[in-house]
């Protein structure tokens, strides 16, 4: 019998279920007490499967080696960097991604932790809750500029909503639509002009060699006195240390981060003692709607494959490195 491994956050649920029993798929889930950022339960836990939906967990070198049957990862999100895409390919696995699912998720956590930092969250509640009131004013959101480092699908979301706010909304973008920045009213800007005039920054660059460590000690000089910078993308775009220290100076007003260079956030990370941060889980594009998207996507792109059917070129991430594929 087939087997496929479901490893994401409530994978147990969804249409993806269906979709791939009908299909003749034996389904296996994350068993209790494995830690999937360990390698060896990683291969333990797909041992026999020929393809899984994926998580954030990490696809290492080690791991495809040692999964034999593997024909596909298909990964729940856009990013595929936890993916050894090098190691895939030796190994003739394909790696598909679920474009145009999760945009909206990833704008609506981007705009909560833009406000939760504007209106000094979560301070104000552990304040509250200690009986130790302290009020203070802080700049209105509307008004101010909001800088957004790539206008693909989820940067346009979260300019929309931003534009919604009475933000005025400047962006980098080598490949930008022209016509949807006209529309929204956009002011297209070389990257340290964006970050010369932002009260806000956020991020939504892919992680490439080229976007590595892009926000650092020389570009967070560049940023306002008092600016925030949000970051719902890939944690290797920050060099945490740069931005730690930026954040204790007071140069930066504050952080919102749902990404960090190492995941999970380590427990002795300087980022747990700042209270000018507000972090979360790397859950930004985990909404219901996002999660019967992306896995609905992840089980019909493994039937189609097994059927000899090939899904939309834009899921496909290393298809020009695998020869002659076939389940």
């Amino acid at each position: 019998m087939l087997k496929a491994a479901v490893f994401s956050l409530n994978g147990e649920e969804g249409p993806h279920i269906a979709t791939l029993q009908d299909a003749g798929f034996e389904l296996v889930f994350k068993p209790e007490g494995s830690d999937f950022w360990k390698e060896d339960d990683l291969i333990a836990a797909m041992e026999g499967c020929s393809a899984v939906i994926a998580g954030s967990e990490p696809y290492t070198r080690r791991v495809i080696e040692n999964c034999p049957e593997l024909r596909i990862v298909a990964r729940s999100g856009v990013g595929f960097d936890a993916v050894d895409l090098e190691a895939c390919n030796d190994k003739g696995i394909l790696v598909t991604t679920t474009p145009g699912v999760n945009h909206h998720a990833v704008a609506e956590h981007t705009i909560s932790l833009l406000m939760g930092i504007a209106r000094d969250f979560p301070k104000q509640d552990q304040h509250v809750r200690t009986a130790s009131w302290i009020r203070r004013a802080f700049p209105r959101v509307m008004g101010t500029t909001l800088g957004i480092v790539g206008l693909g699908r989820i940067g346009q979301a979260v300019a929309t909503r931003a534009r919604g706010l009475g933000m005025n909304v400047v962006a980098y973008d080598p490949y930008a639509n022209k016509e949807f920045a006209s529309e929204w009213q956009i002011e297209l800007v070389p990257l340290d002009d964006l970050y010369a005039r932002s009260d806000y920054v956020s991020l939504h660059s892919p992680s490439t060699p080229e976007t590595a460590h892009m926000i650092n000690k020389d570009s967070l000089a560049k940023m306002k006195p008092g600016s925030v910078v949000i970051n719902t993308a890939r944690g290797s775009l920050i060099k945490e240390v740069d931005l730690i220290e930026s954040l204790k100076s007071g140069h930066l007003r504050g952080a919102g981060l749902d990404v960090y260079e190492v995941e999970p956030l380590p427990a002795d990370s300087p980022l747990l003692e700042l209270d000018n941060v507000l972090l979360s889980g790397h859950t930004a594009g985990l909404d219901i709607e996002s999660h019967n998207g992306m896995f609905g996507m992840c089980g019909e792109i493994i039937v189609a494959l097994h059927k000899g059917e090939w899904p939309a070129a834009e899921c496909l991430q290393n298809l020009p490195g695998v020869t002659d594929w076939k389940w």
